[in-house]
């Protein structure tokens, strides 16, 4: 039985001056236009380079091929959404459960802003989701959620603690994915992170009183 060869998704190279930076925000830009006209399955470099108005070999000096594009699009996506989750889970001068409902409304906001690239980039997801790339930004934002979890909940067991904090974020992720894929106002966007947050909080509270475990 053959093993199935995981797709190369990191770039081949980074830019060192500013005209290859140029050239790689372009075609990145181009990327960004072409998955969001055509979709994931009819995302081709040929289209990125074409849009790009460079040549395919242009491309392939920085990306190997298209995963790596999709892949470094989502990386970026992603990178982003971990910064804010560690930037307003980690700020101390606000109580924990402030905090939760801070992230739950900044993530609930962002998902519905960026639906249609989210939902374009989900669907490209298998070429890259099992790279050892992509597991290691997963692995940094669940680092951010342990230490949040550790905090509010510290006196309860290791185990209890990831179990809370994959199920806030599993649920806050494909939760707020399913609601983002209608257009949404600004006043549903409130009502909704509100009622997620308290969900949450309920939730930790209730380990909280239960003590040790």
């Amino acid at each position: 039985m053959t093993t199935r060869r995981r797709p190369q998704v990191s770039s081949r190279k980074q830019p060192q001056q500013a005209r290859s930076t140029e050239l790689v925000t372009a075609i990145l830009q181009a990327a960004v236009q072409v998955l969001a006209q055509e979709g994931a399955t009819r995302f081709t470099t040929a289209r990125v380079a074409e849009k790009a108005g460079v040549s395919v070999g242009s491309v392939y000096q920085y990306f190997p091929n298209k995963a790596a594009i999709l892949f470094q699009l989502q990386a970026e996506e992603w990178q982003q959404t971990t910064e804010m989750q560690r930037r307003i889970l980690e700020d101390a001068r606000k109580p924990p459960f402030d905090r939760l409902r801070m992230l739950v409304h900044a993530f609930i906001k962002s998902e519905c802003e960026e639906a249609e690239m989210r939902l374009a980039l989900n669907d490209a997801a298998p070429l890259y989701r099992d790279a050892p790339e992509a597991q290691q930004i997963r692995a940094s934002a669940d680092r951010t959620v342990d230490i949040f979890m550790e905090e509010v909940l510290p006196k309860t067991s290791v185990a209890k603690r990831a179990l809370a904090g994959d199920l806030i974020m599993t649920t806050l992720s494909t939760v707020g994915s399913s609601f983002s894929g209608t257009r949404r106002t600004q006043a549903e966007i409130k009502i909704y992170a509100d009622a997620m947050a308290d969900m949450f909080c309920a939730y930790l509270k209730g380990l909280q009183e239960s003590g040790n475990g």
